[in-house]
């Protein structure tokens, strides 16, 4: 018999709050994160806000020490560290210092890349014949699986550790393998969440392919506009988000406090048929992606209360809007409310999904519905396909048993995944 299984733990590093209390309390009051990049206008980007969280010295200290954070500049792994080591804390567990591993317990932390400052500073060395004045960190602080490696360390983790990537899908299939790894019996507990680096380096890419907004760097916090009639392009951002999930019987056991349930998910791919291309997703296999996630979970899409979408604020929001009823075969007033964490945190990238995942749980155990910023003007496209009264733009109080949440990567990839709100039965 498959394990149920649920979350135990929560952990975040947003543009809008570091640490649950201080994110719980943004996204309830609709706090945007987005402020001018002093470096973007510098380097003269089209896009000049962006994301970031702040991270103090003090509160860097607290998770590495004096030492690790000499010459250290891979935000993607300071950020995934402050997420995993909160939601590890946050389960209630406690960190072992004995010569045993915890080989129950394991991690899986997705990231896009790690450590672009790092590799950055690490070719002009060697490029200037200072190959020997790298330091012993370079490798472990630009490879991708160095999240995990940390984490795995700091934590004592002796079940599987490693890195997952899939662009925008990261986060959401990070979850999904390490819930799988538990239902089948593998582990009885997993770390899941993703990461991601800030900065020019990781940013630069998305504008020259003029896929981020350039129309609000004067008024930052109206910039990133999902689902809006005058949006253009989405903010780029960063973070890491983290989730402790384990199975049923031993949170039960040691009287962890329960989040939620995962039912189940899917992820797959368009194979960039079709309409599906590097950059553009397959409208099938979205819908496809949906209507797996449901069944996987044994819901029918009448049972979907609430849907967080990806919904980045570029032209493809419609499309994703219709991808959903389609799937669901639900529109106008009977579709679902759904909402987007980018309106108020930008597009964080490979920390997307997780980020978005920790805020769709706490919808789900608070009873709340963030609201969707800067839609004042919907699209009208959108409004083809559902009621304006789906998109809240003011927060909702609500209790729901079940949220989806999906989302959408580059190389026509897609991951969906249902959580339930927490009961006995």
């Amino acid at each position: 018999m498959r394990k149920r299984v649920v979350i135990t733990g929560l952990g975040v590093v947003a543009p809008n709050g570091v640490g649950i209390p201080t994110f719980t309390k943004a996204i309830q009051n609709g706090v945007s994160g987005i402020q001018h990049d002093p470096e973007l206008a510098r380097l003269d980007f089209s896009c000049q806000i962006s994301g970031k969280p702040t991270i103090s010295e003090e509160l860097a200290l607290d998770y590495f020490t004096a030492l690790e954070l000499r010459n250290f500049k891979a935000t993607g792994i300071l950020y995934g560290v402050i997420a995993g080591m909160e939601a590890w804390k946050n389960a209630g567990l406690t960190i072992e210092m004995n010569d045993v591993p915890d080989w129950d317990s394991g991690t899986i932390f997705g990231t896009g890349t790690s450590g672009i400052e790092k590799f950055r500073e690490s070719i002009y060395k060697i490029d200037d014949l200072q190959t020997r004045r790298l330091g012993s960190t370079a490798v472990a602080q630009t490879m991708n699986s160095g999240v995990s490696a940390y984490l795995g360390g700091k934590l004592g983790l002796g079940n599987q550790v490693s890195t997952n990537s899939s662009a925008c899908t990261t986060g959401v299939e990070s979850i999904l393998m390490g819930f799988e790894r538990i239902q089948s019996g593998l582990s009885k507990r997993m770390l899941v969440g993703s990461t991601s680096d800030s900065g020019p380096y990781i940013w630069g890419g998305f504008d020259a392919m003029k896929v981020c907004t350039f129309k609000y760097n004067d008024t930052p916090e109206n910039g990133s506009r999902p689902l809006s009639a005058s949006a253009s392009g989405f903010v780029p951002s960063s973070g890491a988000g983290a989730l402790v999930i384990e199975d049923l019987e031993t949170a039960l056991e040691r009287g962890a406090t329960i989040y939620g349930e995962i039912l189940g998910g899917n992820c797959n791919s368009g194979g960039q048929r079709a309409q599906g291309s590097m950059t553009a997703p397959n409208g099938i296999a979205v819908q496809k992606c949906i209507t797996d996630a449901l069944l996987n979970a044994g819901i029918t899409a009448a049972d979907v209360d609430a849907i967080n979408g990806h919904l980045t604020a570029t032209a493809k929001d419609a499309f994703e809007i219709e991808n959903w009823c389609q799937a669901l075969n639900l529109k106008g007033d009977d579709f679902p409310y759904i909402n987007s964490l980018k309106s108020m945190v930008g597009h964080c990238l490979s920390a997307a999904g997780s980020i978005e995942c920790v805020a769709t749980v706490l919808q789900l155990h608070h009873d709340f519905i963030f609201p969707n910023l800067n839609c004042e003007d919907l699209n009208p496209e959108v409004l083809d396909w559902i009621s304006a009264s789906r998109i809240p733009q003011l927060a909702l109080t609500k209790k729901m048993q079940y949220i989806a949440k999906a989302s959408f990567g580059f190389g026509d990839v897609n991951a969906c995944i249902v959580f339930k709100k927490w009961s006995t039965t």
